[in-house]
């Protein structure tokens, strides 16, 4: 049975799309079978993992608006041990908010057409839209946790209680089973006191709520999603790589999945950050 995560923040620009992608990567790096559904009318992360948006001839828009059934429309992506599968989003799920809106019952949709997935994936991840929607209600109805990322800086703890009470409304009435997964805190700068005390800040709020992995601010994290690949496929050896390799870890030894000494910082590392990019 799999675990299906939803990575979630109505705040734009924070790092959902890079996360869910390079986690996907970063737990598929472990040999275990994951898939990575695009929630998200922008396609992002379709085509951050290099899927044409324009060559889908259907989409998580045909299997939540026209009842079609996932099975036919996953698509292998990366390569080697980073190998996942990806449900693809196209730039019309912007109707099928509108379509869905409409009618009642809709929220289920996505859960019910994952249920079929849940044998053959350890984990599936979805990438939702900067936004608290239809959509986002959807992938909160069929997840098991939310994954927060949430940028180091000064708007921060904005929109985040919001996002809890959404979250909470829909653990008491439809999704007993949601809770938090984490907070993880993305694009920080060590040199500036601001992300310093915005990641303190967050600790204060949420304790143990937060991940111990910070993703740094990283060129090659910027620039993976042009060349339709995760980071971990096109510069394993860059800090924001190894950052996601390590929030794969961190999560894997929550869930009792790997061993490791969490008392103890290093016991989350194999080596130290490297010196490149």
């Amino acid at each position: 049975m799999s675990t299906i995560v939803a990575v979630a923040n109505q705040k734009g620009g924070v790092g959902k799309t890079t996360t869910a992608v390079n986690l996907a990567a970063a737990l598929a790096s472990h040999r275990l079978p994951v898939l990575l559904v695009d929630l998200d009318p922008q396609a992002n992360a379709t085509a951050g993992v290099g899927v044409d948006r324009r060559q889908l001839h259907a989409s998580v828009y045909d299997v939540l608006v026209g009842g079609r059934s996932v099975t036919g429309l996953l698509h292998e992506v990366e390569t080697g041990p980073l190998r996942f599968h990806l449900l693809p989003a196209h730039p019309d799920l912007t109707a099928a908010e509108v379509v869905m809106t409409r009618e009642g019952g809709a929220e289920r949709r996505l859960a019910e057409a994952l249920a079929p997935l849940r044998e053959g994936f350890t984990w599936i991840l979805i990438d939702c839209p900067p936004s608290l929607n239809v959509l986002t209600l959807n992938a909160l109805v069929a997840a098991d946790s939310v994954l927060i990322p949430v940028q180091c800086e000064y708007y921060a703890l904005e929109g985040l209680s919001a996002l809890c009470a959404t979250i909470e409304r829909v653990r008491a009435s439809v999704n007993p089973r949601l809770v938090i997964e984490g907070l993880l805190r993305t694009m920080y700068d060590p040199r500036s006191n601001l992300n310093q005390e915005v990641a303190r800040q967050l600790l204060d709020h949420f304790g143990s709520q937060v991940f111990r992995t910070i993703i740094p601010r990283n060129i090659r994290l910027a620039e993976a999603p042009s060349h339709g690949r995760s980071a971990l496929a096109h510069d394993q050896g860059a800090k924001g790589a190894w950052a996601y390799f390590l929030l794969a870890r961190e999560i894997l030894v929550r869930r009792g999945m790997m061993t490791a000494d969490l008392s103890d910082p290093s016991g989350l590392e194999e080596r130290p950050f490297p010196p490149g990019d």
